[in-house]
This record gives structure tokens, C-alpha cells and sequence, in this order.
């Protein structure tokens, strides 16, 4: 039961750090998506590389985690590249709540790969909690461009496959600061040769917000691991719903923007079904 609270707890505060990342991602101004991601990830490999130097930790992974890392590090990648088109694309807290959809894919990858159990009411639980998703963003080609809404949707399916490799580390024993630094050093290699040949001028406000995004990335990466290497998927995946909740907030009060009607029925029916998978989690139906 600690272990579970203490994934709740995690999930919370990476949802804000996320939601600050995003926000830092749009005030940067008009700069390449791939040229964004190599910065939020520069922070965050500089910060995995400190802890793990502090910690006495050791740069070799196990042969047997190599693959979960390197697909840990591919979907993660494709993930980062595909939100932050959506959040310069999109209104802040539709490219939030695309990416958001990662709770939902999170738990069915668990189910596929891991072999986790979903019980019928937790099933109904996240699809509630998607339903409210929808009531967000309101998916019509009519209300949103449509490829920037593919690849948003696309990064919420890979950062729900992601985090399901990140549970599979934990459960084998792998650190989070090296399953943090695995993938972010990989996402800055990755992003290298197009920073290099496609690089962007940017202003000095420009770097520090990018810097500032990498800041809260970072946070957000080492909860958000910490989280999963807590608890399943299945139990606490949903609580990463409340960035909706935030980006909301900080897209009225930074960019002045408005959430309908829809919206904050959305938003209710997304906290209701948090709080109702919190008690049938503590009624204890789940066991292991």
C-alpha cells in the first residue's frame, strides 16, 4: 500500500512538471520541434549523469535490460517529438490531453507485454477517464488540425508504451537515474545530426526558457520513472490525468485561455474516475 501512494504521489507531481514543460515548449517561440527536444533532454541526461556519478552507479546496463532500454528510449523519443509538434500546433491543453492519452495506452500495453491483469471495473475505470479525455478536446477535424492531432494522439500511444517499459526496468531492477539517462542521452544522439545541420538561431529569453523546459522535463522524468518502479500501470496510470487539470490552469493564466463548458465536464468526469479508482483500489480488489 506505501508503494502505491508513493506512485500516486510521484505521478502527481511529474503530471505539473510536465504541464510546466509544455508551457516553457510554447513560450520558446517558433523553434523546431526536434531542436526543442534536444535541449529538454540535454537537462535531463546532464542531471541522470550527476546522480548516477553521486550514487557510485554504474554505466553498463544488464544484457537482458538492453532491449526494454533501447524501446524504453525509441518510443520516448518519438513521443517527445510528436507532443511538442502538437503543443506549438495546438491549443495548450488539447496537445496536453493527447499526450495524456498515455494512462489509457499505458495500461493495455501493460496488460499486452507484461501480462498484468486488468480487472472488468478498472477497465471501465480508464475508459472513463478517456471518455472525459474526449469531452477536452473535442475531436472533430472541424475543431482541430488535423496532423498536429495525429501526431499528438500518436505521442500519447508512445509515451503509454514507453512507461510500460519503464514498470518492466523497475520489476527487473534497473535504476531510475540510468533508465533516465539511457534515454535521454539516446533522444540527444538521435536529435544530433538534424540540431547540427538544421540548427535554429535562437535569442537569449529563447535558451533560458529551453533551458527551463529541460528543468521541468527532468522533473517530470525522474517521477514519473520513480512512479512506475512504485506500482502498476493498472493502479496509478490514472492519476497522470490531473496535467489536464494543470495545463488548463497555467494556459488561462499565462496564455489566457479559456476552457468550455465541455471542457470542465471533462475535467469532472476525469477526477471522478481518479477518486473512484482510488477506492476500488483500497477495497482490495487488486492483490500482488
Amino acid at each position: 500500500m506505501k508503494k502505491k501512494y508513493m506512485g500516486i504521489v510521484y505521478i502527481v507531481i511529474s503530471a505539473f512538471c510536465f504541464a510546466l514543460m509544455n508551457m516553457f515548449v510554447r513560450l520558446s517561440g517558433d523553434l523546431p520541434s526536434v531542436q526543442k527536444s534536444f535541449f529538454r533532454n540535454f537537462v535531463a541526461a546532464i542531471f541522470a549523469f550527476v546522480l548516477l556519478v553521486k550514487d557510485g552507479g554504474s554505466f553498463r546496463c544488464k544484457r537482458e535490460n538492453l532491449r526494454y532500454l533501447l524501446m524504453r528510449a525509441i518510443f520516448g523519443t518519438v513521443g517527445i517529438l510528436c507532443n511538442f509538434y502538437a503543443v506549438d500546433h495546438l491549443v495548450l491543453s488539447d496537445a496536453s490531453m493527447l499526450n495524456k492519452m498515455s494512462p489509457f495506452f499505458a495500461v493495455f500495453f501493460s496488460f499486452l507485454i507484461l501480462k498484468e491483469k486488468v480487472t472488468v471495473p478498472q477497465a471501465f475505470i480508464v475508459a472513463g477517464a478517456f471518455l472525459g479525455s474526449m469531452f477536452v478536446v473535442k475531436p472533430t477535424f472541424s475543431n482541430m488540425d488535423l496532423i498536429p492531432s495525429l501526431l499528438g494522439l500518436l505521442g500519447g500511444i508512445c509515451a503509454g508504451a514507453a512507461y510500460t517499459m519503464v514498470r518492466k526496468l523497475g520489476m527487473m531492477g534497473e535504476k531510475g537515474a540510468y533508465i533516465v539517462f539511457f534515454f535521454s542521452a539516446f533522444s540527444c544522439l538521435v536529435t544530433l545530426p538534424w540540431l547540427i545541420f538544421d540548427y535554429c538561431p535562437m535569442t537569449g529569453s529563447q535558451l533560458v526558457i529551453l533551458l527551463l523546459a529541460g528543468l521541468s522535463a527532468a522533473g517530470g522524468q525522474f517521477s514519473i520513472t520513480a512512479a512506475y518502479c512504485y506500482a502498476p500501470a493498472k493502479e496509478i496510470s490514472v492519476y497522470d490525468y490531473s496535467q489536464i487539470i494543470f495545463s488548463a490552469g497555467l494556459g488561462f493564466f499565462v496564455f489566457g485561455q479559456i476552457p468550455d463548458f465541455l471542457s470542465w465536464l471533462g475535467y469532472g468526469i476525469i477526477c471522478t474516475m481518479a477518486v473512484v479508482m482510488f477506492v476500488y483500489n483500497n477495497r482490495g480488489h487488486v492483490h500482488g
